[in-house]
C-alpha cells in the first residue's frame, strides 16, 4: 500500500542513516550535517509516495547522493565525476544495502567498534590519527616512528583487518 510521507517519522527514522551514508561516500561531519539537511529539504521540496521503509531509504540515498555531486561540483573541486565515480557509488551503495540499510548502519557501527578493539596498539594509533585526529600519511610516521611506507603498509593492513571482522560479524548475525 502506498502512502503520503509523514515528514517528521521520516527524518526521525532515516537521518542518522543518510549521515553515515554521506560520511561513507567521502563527507566530513559538517558536510554530512549539511548536506543531510538539504537532502530531506530537497525531498520536502519534491515529496515521493511511500512504499516502505527500504524503499524510501533507497531514495533518500539517491537524493542524497545526487546533493553530494551537486556539492563537489559547486565547490569547484575539479573532481571528473566519470564511469569510475559511478562505479565507486555502485559498490558503496551495495556495500550499504549489504551491511547497513536495514538499522541505519548500527550494526555495522557496533561491529566496528568491536573489531577496532582486536587491533595492536600501534594499528590502533594510526587509525585514531587518520581518522580521528585527521593526520597525514606523513604526521602518522612520524608520530609512529616509521617510514611514511611502513605506514601506508600499516593503514593498509589495519584496514583489511576490520573489514574482515566487520564482515565476519554482519554475517554470523544474518538469519
Amino acid at each position: 500500500m502506498v502512502t503520503r510521507i509523514d515528514f517528521v517519522s521520516l527524518i526521525k527514522d532515516h537521518q542518522s542513516g543518510v549521515w553515515r551514508y554521506l560520511r561513507i561516500l567521502g563527507c566530513d561531519a559538517t558536510q554530512a550535517d549539511d548536506l543531510t539537511q538539504e537532502t530531506f529539504l530537497a525531498v520536502l521540496e519534491r515529496p515521493f509516495e511511500d512504499h516502505g521503509p527500504q524503499a524510501a531509504a533507497a531514495y533518500l540515498r539517491t537524493v542524497a547522493r545526487n546533493q553530494f555531486v551537486s556539492y563537489l561540483r559547486r565547490a569547484n573541486r575539479n573532481v571528473p565525476l566519470d564511469q569510475a565515480d559511478q562505479v565507486k557509488f555502485d559498490q558503496i551503495d551495495h556495500d550499504w544495502s549489504r551491511w547497513a540499510s536495514h538499522d541505519s548502519g548500527e550494526s555495522y557501527l557496533s561491529a566496528l567498534q568491536d573489531c577496532l578493539k582486536s587491533l595492536g596498539e600501534r594499528a590502533k594509533r594510526a587509525i585514531d590519527l587518520k581518522y580521528r585526529d585527521e593526520k597525514s600519511r606523513s604526521e602518522i610516521a612520524a608520530d609512529l616512528e616509521m617510514t611514511e611506507d611502513g605506514a601506508k603498509n600499516l593503514m593498509q593492513r589495519a584496514k583489511q583487518s576490520l573489514r574482515e571482522c566487520v564482515e565476519r560479524k554482519l554475517d554470523s548475525k544474518k538469519p
